[in-house]
């Protein structure tokens, strides 16, 4: 499944991946009401109105920017912009598709992910 997310007057693609947790963020869609802001110098995150089953998580590889996750422990989102590890309570839910240039913009802001349909 392919998802819309914009904010600051910018858009981005990701496609989910298949696994319990990434259905599950699929079934809140569409989201109108969260913003986004920066955390640490990697990522942005974003919480969510509730927090997603843990079912299936566990470690995974190839960690890169552009990645989209779930942090149980927060039950937030994590949109990565540069490298990071994998921690535990971390879920991979999938991939911005192309560029991640909009999540380099510094501030907080109203954010909307949507199917796309």
């Amino acid at each position: 499944m392919r998802i819309g997310i914009s904010f600051n007057r910018q858009s981005m693609t990701a496609t989910l991946e298949d696994n319990p947790s990434a259905r599950d963020f699929a079934s809140l869609l569409p989201l109108d009401d969260l913003s986004i802001d920066n955390y640490a110098d990697n990522e942005k995150i974003s919480y969510l109105p509730r927090k997603l089953t843990e079912e299936g998580s566990g470690p995974f590889g190839d960690e890169r920017a552009g990645d989209l996750c779930y942090y149980a422990p927060w039950g937030n989102l994590a949109f990565f912009y540069a490298s990071y590890r994998w921690s535990r309570g971390l879920i991979r839910l999938g991939r911005l598709d192309g560029g991640f240039e909009p999540l380099l913009v510094r501030g907080k802001f109203p954010l909307r992910i949507a199917r796309i349909t």
